[in-house]
């Protein structure tokens, strides 16, 4: 009895091994066919952006800064320019008016932020260059968003389970509240992603990020 029962556990593991690399399978197929047609259709949104960036303020069109990706690995993560070109250097200067507890620094109405910045960032265009991170294996369409190596340093060894997963475009936090969400319900809301991925559920997300993609009130 007891030699059928360690049997029929390694054979649900083996199962459970089989559909876990089918979905990844699926799920980098879905990544790249996504982000390789997302460019070329939205190719004219990304040039007239781009043109706009430009002649807006001085800088560079796009925005590349080390976040934290799979397994810890650090990559370079793409966005258009939302921000004046020294937004970094400015930052140190508006710690105290940070209105995201924990270690991420959110403010509704950033000084940094450009005109045209603002549009792009409410209606997410800013985050388009991230399907170049997609289509180069570094992000997914969907995951936790990528977080910054010093905010990471600052994690509870809970949060660290959703670097089991590559960080995507979307995920529950991006269509549940963004901003308005506490650190920690953000947290855990990147940790139900992890124990309950699927390819119906990145379907889903998916489905839902074109609802609030145009104008979320909750971005900033």
């Amino acid at each position: 009895m007891q030699q059928l029962n360690a049997e029929m556990e390694e054979t649900l593991f083996k199962e459970q091994i089989e559909s876990r690399k089918l979905y990844c399978f699926i799920k980098r197929v879905m990544d790249i066919l996504g982000s390789a047609m997302g460019l070329v259709i939205l190719s004219p949104i990304l040039l007239v952006i781009g043109i706009i960036v430009k002649i807006e303020s001085k800088g560079p069109l796009v925005f590349a800064q080390e976040r934290v990706g799979l397994n810890g690995k650090r990559f370079k993560m793409y966005k258009f320019r939302s921000m004046v070109a020294n937004a970094e250097e400015l930052k140190s200067k508006l710690h105290d008016q940070n209105e995201m507890n924990g270690p991420m620094f959110k403010m509704k109405e950033d000084p940094r932020v450009t005109k045209v910045g603002k549009f792009i960032r409410r209606t997410s265009l800013d985050e388009l260059p991230q399907l170049v991170n997609v289509l180069k294996g570094e992000m997914s369409l969907v995951g936790p968003r990528p977080s910054l190596p010093k905010e990471v340093e600052q994690f509870e060894d809970w949060m660290m389970t959703r670097f089991s997963v590559k960080p995507g475009l979307t995920c529950y936090w991006q269509v549940s509240g963004r901003n308005d969400i506490e650190f920690e319900d953000w947290m855990k809301l990147d940790a139900k992603y992890v124990s309950e991925r699927s390819t119906l559920v990145d379907i889903k997300l998916i489905l839902k990020t074109f609802g609030v993609l145009f104008g979320d009130e909750h971005a900033s």
